[in-house]
């Protein structure tokens, strides 16, 4: 790894950070930082050295408060500043002076808003100390494990009736990693992520790109173990070539999903207003995404679900889908979003239907069920029936991945079968996504008690067709490349582990 790709680490484990701007005062981005660091009891809270830095206050939460970063004793090794842009450059030539590693900036006021001089100074001021840089005009970074949290939007607000509700929730700790060049879909993955239980090993904020970029973080994301996917938001890519080379790297390594705005003239002009992002074609960003691996999300939706199955289910190669169901109707709209994606819903081999006709013979599954494919065992399903279905869909050697589609209302049904059905799964290397339609206590159990236990489980058949129509395409790439069994290997060990 670069040296200067090494700094990065500066933004997740710093033994000392200063917080340039922190003050007292509620809804002001200084105060909700530095208490972020200061008095993070939900989270991990920050063990290094801490300073607030502000002329103005003696003490903040406890802590002595320094006029400058001059007046710290030793050395600082990340600063968070939040201060008017036309001081930023100054407080980074102190730093220079502090050994300071990295510095995430949330003020604004740069180039996003026509001030290219004053960017430019901030550039030279970095280059000049050896700093590297988050934004200008970002959020910074949330790592839960060491309690670096420089988010200045609060984890929880006080409603006009008196009532503290979450606002702004940090997720657990996982395997995510999320990076971002707009702050604003930042906190919303934030949110979205917690709420969906969905954990997450890093989060960036990029800003206006200024020093660190997409790929500087792909390649310091390569080597960190707790990330097993990355997820991206991006406006445009600072250096083509570099992405080019970077991305198919750690593509062969884990997977890269990419929500790339802008893709019409008014959103390319919109992205321009908002991180000073510089327009390219749209065709050309899918081609390169296509070149390296990188998976393209068309919506948010898409984004965060293809990123949950490659998180938790194994890759494979192929095209065909088995379909396991209890519900005719969802079934036959998962066959139709099946062939939108490009995947096919293939009538079973000869000696499985004989198998599945044996079946109906000896009573273990109804003679009224289809099995064609999709099977659909209908209202009268019973937990067993799922089972053994399964597990006889997946001995298919024309199926290269299983969508099991079982709506929980049915009467015959307990929840045994999810677990089992996860035992099955288990035996195979093919992928099986879940799907349970709902929005009520059984369906939200279901889902969760799917997820639990690594099948990735989804509120509709249309959005489990794109997350596997994502695992078959990932695996894909890998065996083009001659990755896949490498991949494989290191997936299943790290189930083994868990």
């Amino acid at each position: 790894m670069k040296d200067s790709v090494k700094k990065l680490d500066a933004f997740f484990n710093p033994r000392s950070v200063a917080v340039i701007g922190a003050t007292k005062g509620q809804g002001k981005a200084g105060a909700v930082i530095f208490e972020n660091f200061a008095t993070n009891e939900p989270r991990s809270v920050f063990k290094g050295k801490l300073y607030p830095i502000n002329p103005k206050e003696e003490e903040l939460l406890g802590f002595k408060c320094y006029k400058t970063l001059k007046e710290v004793p030793g050395d600082v090794d990340l600063i968070v500043v939040i201060v008017p842009s036309v001081v930023v450059a100054g407080v980074l030539e102190e730093a220079g002076e502090k050994n300071t590693k990295a510095a995430v900036i949330i003020s604004a006021g740069f180039k996003e808003v026509g001030n290219h001089d004053l960017e430019n100074e901030v550039i030279e001021a970095a280059e000049r100390h050896g700093i590297r840089v988050l934004g200008p005009n970002c959020l910074g970074v949330f790592y839960a494990k060491t309690g670096v949290d420089s988010i200045f939007l609060p984890t929880y607000k006080t409603l006009s009736t008196g009532e503290k509700i979450v606002s702004t929730p940090r997720p657990k700790s996982g395997n995510i990693a999320m990076i971002t060049q707009s702050g604003a879909f930042g906190s919303a993955a934030l949110d979205y992520l917690s709420g969906r239980d969905m954990g997450v090993s890093k989060f960036v904020s990029f800003g206006n790109k200024c020093d660190t970029s997409e790929s500087d973080m792909l390649e310091y994301l390569l080597e960190d173990e707790e990330t097993h996917v990355i997820l991206i938001y991006l406006e445009d890519i600072k250096s083509g070539k570099d992405f080019l080379e970077i991305a198919k790297k750690v593509s062969l390594k884990k997977p890269i999903v990419v929500i790339k705005s802008g893709r019409s003239e008014a959103g390319a002009r919109a992205a321009a207003s908002h991180t000073g992002a510089i327009a390219g074609s749209d065709k050309i960003y899918s081609a390169a995404f296509e070149k390296t691996g990188v998976i393209r999300a068309k919506n948010t939706n898409e984004f965060f679900d293809i990123g949950k199955a490659l998180a938790s289910m194994k890759p494979s190669v192929g095209s065909n889908v088995g379909i396991v169901t209890d519900a005719g109707g969802p079934g036959v709209m998962c066959v139709d979003e099946c062939e939108i994606v490009g995947l096919t819903v293939n009538e079973l081999t000869k000696p499985i239907l004989a198998k599945f006709e044996e079946l109906k013979e000896k009573g273990s599954i109804l003679k009224i069920a289809a099995t064609h494919n999709p099977v659909d065992l209908t209202g009268s399903v019973l937990d067993d029936q799922f089972v053994i279905a399964t597990d006889l869909v997946f001995q298919d050697p024309d199926v290269n991945g299983i969508i099991f589609l079982g709506l929980h209302h049915m009467p015959g049904l307990q929840e045994r079968y999810i677990s089992e059905v996860a035992k099955v799964a288990a035996k195979y290397d093919k992928p099986i996504v879940a799907c349970d339609i709902g929005e009520t206590a059984l369906a939200l159990k279901t889902r969760k008690l799917f997820d639990e236990l690594g099948l990735p489980a989804y509120a509709s058949p249309e959005d489990a067709a794109h997350a596997m129509k994502a695992l078959l395409q990932y695996g894909e790439f890998l065996k083009k490349n001659g990755a896949l069994d490498e991949y494989l290997t290191e997936y299943n060990k790290r189930k083994n582990k868990q």
